[in-house]
């Protein structure tokens, strides 16, 4: 299974990045390779925020959509994402953001594996530069917004 972990530092509250991270519509308009993105139930319950989210990821004749499960604990300010249904056969990936003087740490974790075992190898050889090529799309954009 693909397994990274990135950190960043960006010049932002935690807040506004956590809005932003949580905001998974946007998500086609800078993310390379998401090309479509639905939320289908939003919910603020006591201390999470809970999302269903559909993210359709592809590039040229290939694309696939995954259903996730997002959660966002308020109290240590942690995403947590598992899939539902789609080509993935695992899917955890979490967020922790740590803000100090203005300057946000944000790390982020993901484990996957894809059903299909010729997909999933191809995917473990150029998996750190799709990882990295995210974080640098959410950092620039999120240092933008």
């Amino acid at each position: 299974m693909p397994k990274a972990s990135v950190k960043r530092s960006i010049n932002k509250k935690k807040n506004k990045l956590i809005e932003f991270v949580l905001d998974i519509e946007k998500y086609p308009e800078f993310i390379p390779f998401c090309l479509d993105s639905k939320v289908y139930d939003r919910k603020d319950e006591n201390n999470q925020i809970l999302i269903i989210a559909d993210l359709t990821i592809g590039k040229g004749p290939f694309s696939d959509t995954y259903k996730s499960d997002v959660r966002f604990n308020k109290k240590d300010d942690t995403i947590n994402v598992t899939n539902l249904d789609g080509p993935l056969k695992h899917l955890q990936n979490n967020w922790k953001f740590i803000e100090n003087n203005n300057i946000t740490e944000v790390y982020f974790d993901v484990d996957f594996e894809i059903k299909n075992k010729f997909l999933n190898l191809l995917m473990e050889k150029s998996f750190e530069f799709g990882l990295n090529k995210i974080a640098d799309a959410f950092q620039k954009r999120a240092e933008t917004v």
